[in-house]
């Protein structure tokens, strides 16, 4: 019975999340029971196509990635795939009916990575950005919206501030590993030998504002999305804030954690905060 195989694929997919992302695998945890599922759906999705541009460098990464993609389009079209991760995010795709444009533009950026190694200007950034993380809080939003097209419609800017900060966060973190091992470089005019104190804080004051744009939306987000898309925020808020206080020679010498502990402090904190209503 298919239903038994989507059953599989969709603990698949949440073998995948709670593998890869701790962080975010605890807050997807927090979303309500109704909608979890299809959140991991859509990262096992976005972390396979990013682990192909990212990783085994023992391979042909375009074929692997051209076979990926081949498989995604039948999978979207035959709304069935053997491969489980795509099985699962076909599903999502038809029940909340993701816009293709966005599957095609978060696609376009991971092929990007496999050839694209510095983007010169604001313009290419963007670019790359919108398809990298904007599109994946879309994705996420029609979820959280539950085919509503007006909320999802009022809550797109916010949606794609909050991707940006948060993909910009791990751009910032990662810095030395996409310089090292990838010889990538994101931010425009900034590398891993020219990061300085300067930079580093235009960067910081630059993801703020994608917070500051993020967090209007939070509070309207329906009950089932809100506490786990805040304790999202808190988190990353929290590395952002770890990364200020970090001189730039550390950030390009070593990677910036958030311990378990103070993550479980941030959880603890987002639950009275919700609760109090003060999102």
């Amino acid at each position: 019975m298919k239903s038994i195989f989507d059953a599989v694929s969709f603990q698949c997919s949440k073998i995948v999340t709670e593998s890869y992302s701790t962080s975010f695998a605890l807050a997807t945890r927090m979303l309500a029971p109704s909608i979890r599922k299809d959140i991991y759906n859509i990262y096992g999705f976005v972390r396979f196509a990013d682990e192909i541009v990212d990783s085994f460098h023992e391979y042909d990464k375009h074929v692997l990635f051209e076979r990926f993609e081949q498989e995604l389009q039948l999978s979207l079209s035959e709304r069935i795939s053997m491969n489980p991760i795509l099985n699962a995010f076909q599903h999502t795709y038809h029940q909340y009916r993701i816009p293709e444009h966005l599957v095609q533009a978060f696609m376009k950026s991971m092929r990007m990575d496999l050839s694209k190694n510095i983007y010169h200007t604001e313009e290419e950034f963007r670019e790359y950005i919108y398809g990298s993380a904007d599109v994946v809080g879309l994705m996420c939003l029609r979820v959280f919206t539950q085919g509503n097209d007006e909320r999802y419609e009022s809550l797109k800017a916010s949606a794609m501030a909050l991707g940006s900060a948060f993909q910009k966060v791990n751009f910032l973190r990662d810095l030395k590993a996409d310089y090292e091992y990838l010889n990538r470089s994101y931010f425009p005019n900034a590398n891993l030998m020219e990061l300085d104190e300067h930079t580093k804080q235009t960067i910081v004051q630059d993801i703020k504002a994608d917070f500051a744009e993020g967090y209007k939306g939070i509070s309207q987000l329906p009950n089932a999305a809100r506490f786990g898309v805040y304790t999202a925020y808190k988190y990353y808020y929290k590395l952002l804030q770890k990364l200020q206080n970090t001189p730039s020679l550390e950030i390009k010498n070593s990677r910036i954690r958030v311990a378990n502990y103070q993550k479980f402090g941030l959880l603890a904190q987002s639950y009275v905060n919700y609760k109090l209503k003060l999102v």
